[in-house]
């Protein structure tokens, strides 16, 4: 990984001119300076945070007992971060990664759980790794009911793009021969333990459209390019030095940098798209230095937008001209518009008599699956589109809660009953209503205006839950499970970590933002393929879709660069 002089290019011209320009280290933006450096341009990869460098994550090989809280926060710890701490995946451990909510504050007219990393890599080193594809029927949700605008694109322009992407990150998983489910190219899978193969049987017995699959997950089962094998540790989010998940630290950033086309330029908050209202292209970017607070401008051929789509709708908003009083490339009006998050809290779980002679060795970091299977055949009363379920059965420790001193020891020897515990992602509608703007009343640590969110599940949204609660309670009970226990509460928008949609794909201009290869209907030479894209959500984890989509826009920028349309 690179050491010092990598962030600065010593043999920049003196006005900061690169081939493209890359805005953010995350799963997009790594994938994007990847295929743009590997294809021999010189790339600059602004990230706003601060450098973090493989294999060096500071609580990888930590013990519990290195923790002064075991993992817990501390009162300062939430004062500091009221908004990160509402996401399970701040702790003790990992709080090092998120970004300070008091130095960083945003509007909210309805709450949303912008959930931010601050450092190089983005949330690549956060996310929970689910790799799915989108399938056509996802592609066509919109078409067929009403919903949002039509995707320019179908599974069949992504195909072989998934195939690429998930050859390179290296994903686990089962050919399921699922119909409706696609498969990809997969390493072996992780190994369900004996109560999820009983769940998987069961549910096959009393059900004909639920599938029960081992989780398909970006760690790695063999050795892939230099990666070795997942650890089975089960502390991915502290970051993995053996670089056995997909992140950008430990993929696709190095892969770049072995090109020698990479500049990296962390502490880089990206402020605006500079516009040429001459030659009707962007041609370059403002960025503030977060550390000196100084502005600077850097000059590229080509923008690529990845900055995350919360990020990457500032940008667009603050970049207003002549040309664009509403902001770059919002001639449509739906820069910022069509916020959606999945909807998540399920959490139903159940006693699983008998394997009580059975234990499990190790763990492993994915879980099963069941894939959307509503509204595919039949239609649901109450609420269009679906959701998919995931679970994971485990031991109890054999606690009872009126034991203490010596009597508490001996029964944490001993292992108690099974259970399995239920949960789900459910897909957000296209809302125009639900979105992002730009409050000039209010300034941010860096005097620019701040992010409002006025965004909110609707009643799809809300059906779809019930339905999902009562379906998980339902399939417990059908399969003969015991002691069902319900405690789902509905997340807050943000709260799944996958916005997107603010800056939608479409065959119209005066509809969307980008065509069918995420370029700037308006401004050619711009590309955003971070979750802004989305013109829906799907159920699914949408990082492989990133990823996908990510290196298509980067053939095809190449191609019309060549062609001198760019």
């Amino acid at each position: 990984m690179p050491n010092d002089s990598t962030y600065i290019n010593t043999k920049a011209t003196t006005n900061n001119t690169f081939d493209v320009i890359v805005v953010g280290s995350g799963i997009s933006g790594g994938w994007a300076a990847k295929e743009l450096c590997e294809k021999g341009l010189k790339v600059l990869l602004l990230e706003r945070g601060e450098p973090l460098d493989h294999p060096n994550y500071p609580t990888a090989n930590k013990d519990p007992w290195d923790f002064p809280l075991r993992n817990h926060l501390s009162i300062e710890d939430k004062k500091n971060h009221p908004v990160q701490s509402r996401h399970y995946s701040f702790l003790e451990e990992t709080k090092h990664y998120f970004i300070n909510d008091l130095e960083n504050p945003y509007e909210e007219v309805k709450r949303f759980d912008w959930v931010r990393a601050n450092k190089m890599g983005g949330r690549s080193l956060l996310w929970a790794r689910a790799c799915y594809r989108f399938t056509d029927t996802d592609f066509e949700a919109n078409l067929k009911d009403g919903h949002g605008v039509d995707w320019p694109i179908r599974y069949k322009d992504l195909a072989t793009w998934y195939d690429y992407v998930e050859s390179y990150i290296g994903v686990s998983g089962n050919q399921d021969k699922l119909s409706y489910f696609h498969d990809g190219i997969f390493q072996p899978p992780f190994e369900m333990n004996i109560a999820e193969k009983h769940f998987r049987d069961q549910v096959a017995k009393k059900y004909k459209d639920r599938h029960v699959i081992i989780g398909r997950s970006a760690n790695l089962t063999q050795p892939l390019n230099g990666r070795s094998q997942c650890q089975a540790r089960n502390l991915c989010y502290r970051g993995c030095p053996w670089g056995a998940y997909f992140s950008s630290n430990s993929c696709t950033i190095p892969a770049a940098i072995a090109t020698g086309n990479l500049t990296i330029r962390p502490y880089s908050l990206v402020n605006r798209v500079l516009y040429d209202e001459q030659k009707q292209r962007a041609t370059g970017v403002e960025i503030i230095d977060t550390k000196t607070k100084n502005e600077s401008q850097f000059f590229a051929k080509i923008i690529f937008l990845n900055a995350s789509t919360v990020s990457t709708t500032f940008i667009l908003l603050n970049s207003t001209s002549k040309r664009f009083p509403n902001g770059l490339g919002n001639d449509s009006d739906q820069v910022g518009r069509n916020l959606m998050d999945h909807h998540k809290g399920i959490s139903v779980s159940a006693e699983v008599p008998g394997f009580e002679d059975s234990y499990y060795f190790g763990r492993k970091p994915t879980n099963i699956y069941i894939p959307r299977f509503k509204n595919l055949q039949n239609k649901e009363k109450g609420f269009v589109r679906g959701f998919h379920l995931a679970a994971n059965a485990y031991r109890t420790r054999g606690v009872e809660s009126s034991e203490i001193g010596a009597a508490l020891k001996e029964s944490l020897t001993e292992a108690g009953n099974w259970r399995i515990s239920i949960w789900a992602n459910g897909e957000c509608l296209p809302y125009q209503d639900n979105r992002i703007t730009l409050n000039h009343q209010k300034q941010d640590a860096f005097g620019r205006p701040q992010l409002s969110f006025d965004c909110s599940f609707k009643e799809n949204e809300k059906a779809m839950w019930t339905d999902m609660v009562n379906t998980s309670k339902e399939m417990l009970e059908a399969v003969g499970y015991q002691n069902i226990k319900d405690q789902s509460k509905m997340s807050f928008p943000g709260n799944a970590n996958h916005e997107m949609g603010t800056a939608r794909m479409g065959r119209d201009p005066k509809t969307s933002v980008l065509n069918a290869f995420n370029q700037m209907h308006a401004v050619k030479n711009v590309f955003i393929t971070d979750g802004s894209f989305m013109t829906s959500s799907s159920c699914v984890n949408p990082s492989l879709t990133y990823m996908a989509i990510t290196a298509r826009a980067c053939d095809y920028a190449i191609k019309e660069l060549k062609k001198n349309n760019l």
